[in-house]
């Protein structure tokens, strides 16, 4: 006689079993708080000439948070022939036949620690202070790892099953530039699927209020080096006939915006993607205003918004300019000298619909357009990367909207971001137009990439809160 095999049997999604997982998180919140601060202990710096050990290490340390979790599968992937690549933490559980599968993001390195000097404790010792802590990466963004682990662990403990099927992909390069995300993501292409992509490496609009991401900014620079001299000259010797390297560049820059701070580029804004009605009205409810914007950017007295529209209209769904960095000589160096070249580090945010390669061949060539003084003009591309934007009509949307409602007891808003996240794209493409989900964790307040970086400790709990629900919600709307 054959004893039949036995299926395995996801959680069900009903009141009591939800209340019990939210209970059981509940009574243990400090324990992935502790979990927290561990891998924030770890300097994972995956910047060249940082100890890659220590990113090893974290990923190891990951791995380890996943077997204690009892997730299954667990593995430290690591891109061989790619140079600089550090290792991918990756655990799945795929035992709820016939619900969604999801794929949850976050990263394990960090960026550098900065200026020790205006950390108000070590940033390696995480340290609560004020209902928040402080630390590198407790932010940015292993507080996205606890969230999903907290969330597993406590269906996990309580209906010894997940009601949707999850894969945790947690990267250890995000900060310096994901240089094998995309060769990852082409190799493990198969074992990835899934029916939405959750991000969690973005920010809410304000503490408290619970947030989805659904624009965020492409990103074009150059760099871009001007000559005059073979060598610097004497300023009085031979300042007036011979022309200037650093004036040169200051007009060459000077042309590339208008008095209202737009790009002064032809045809730059042809292919901008207008607001919608709905668009517009969201971006006018959200609770700011001109004067807490300006506050919360650190403008001077004085200084203007710029633009003539809605602050988070202009850094979300308009493309800007910035002169990244500029040198001729140095404040240190200063003396009466013409200098004999002058450079400038010089991008374009770009927004739905534009081409970063058709931006960056515009500025390039308005750079190089009839150069003043006749100096001569070198323009060398650092990179284009593409804007990226999606719609909230998924069921997957409604699921996470509802789940953040009830986690956050607020009323949650879809956002943009003024900046970029260049992995967002690749793995939405790669797995098939999956939903993709930016759900963060992080504040205004939180410095992230700052000195003091900081975690509300509220907004993690209900950010954890959220996911649990979100797996119910999940499974609810029918998000296949």
């Amino acid at each position: 006689m054959t004893t039949p095999t036995l299926l395995p049997t996801p959680a069900p999604v009903d009141s009591v079993t939800l209340d019990r997982a939210l209970s059981w998180h509940a009574a243990h919140e400090r324990d992935a708080v502790e979990e927290l601060k561990a891998l924030a202990r770890i300097p994972s710096v995956s910047f060249d000439g940082f100890d890659r050990a220590r990113v090893r290490e974290s990923a190891e340390a990951v791995c380890a948070l996943f077997k204690r979790t009892g997730l299954d599968n667990v593995q430290m992937i690591e891109m061989e022939g790619v140079p600089g690549a550090h290792p991918y933490a990756y655990a799945e559980w795929l035992r709820a036949p016939g619900r969604p599968t999801i794929l949850l993001y976050a990263h394990h390195d960090v960026q550098p620690a900065g200026d020790l000097a205006r950390w108000t404790s070590p940033p390696f010792e995480p340290t609560e202070r004020d209902g928040r802590l402080f630390g590198r990466g407790c932010a940015d963004d292993k507080a996205g790892i606890l969230v999903h682990v907290a969330a597993i662990d406590a269906w996990l403990k309580t209906a010894g099953a997940l009601p949707v099927n999850v894969k945790l992909v947690i990267e250890g390069e995000e900060e310096a530039g994901s240089g094998s995300l995309a060769a990852f993501l082409a190799k493990h292409k198969s074992m990835l699927q899934a029916d939405a992509i959750v991000l969690t490496d973005t920010c809410n609009f304000d503490t408290g209020l619970p947030s989805i991401t659904t624009a965020l900014r492409g990103l074009v620079t150059v760099q871009v080096e001007v000559r005059a001299l073979k060598q610097p000259v004497h300023s009085g010797m031979w300042g007036g006939p011979v022309p200037d390297a650093a004036m040169a560049l200051s007009k060459i820059l000077s042309k590339l915006s208008n008095d209202d701070g737009s790009i002064a580029i032809p045809g730059i804004y042809d292919r901008v993607r207008a607001l919608t009605p709905d668009e517009k009205k969201s971006i006018a409810a959200l609770p700011v205003d001109d004067a807490l914007f300006r506050k919360q950017a650190g403008m001077l007295e004085g200084t203007r918004l710029l633009g003539g529209r809605h602050p988070y209209e202009m850094n979300w769904r308009m493309p800007s300019l910035a002169i990244n960095a500029i040198q001729a000589s140095s404040r240190a160096d200063a003396r009466n000298i013409l200098v004999e070249s002058a450079w400038a580090r010089v991008g374009i945010r770009v927004v739905a619909d534009m081409d970063p390669k058709e931006v960056e061949a515009k500025l390039i060539a308005a750079i190089r357009e009839n150069p003043p003084f006749g100096v001569q003009v070198e323009v060398k591309s650092e990179g284009a990367v593409g804007s990226w934007y999606t719609s909230t009509e998924a069921p997957a949307f409604r699921a996470a909207f509802q789940a953040l409602r009830d986690g956050y007891g607020k009323e949650p808003v879809a956002i943009g971001c003024g900046g970029s996240i260049p992995f967002v794209e690749p793995f939405a493409r790669e797995l098939g137009g999956a939903p993709a989900l930016l759900i963060g964790v992080e504040d205004p307040y939180s410095n992230a990439h700052s000195e003091d970086e900081s975690l509300s400790l509220s907004d993690f709990a209900k950010a954890t809160k959220s996911a649990i629900r979100f797996y119910a919600e999940l499974v609810k709307s029918g998000a296949r």
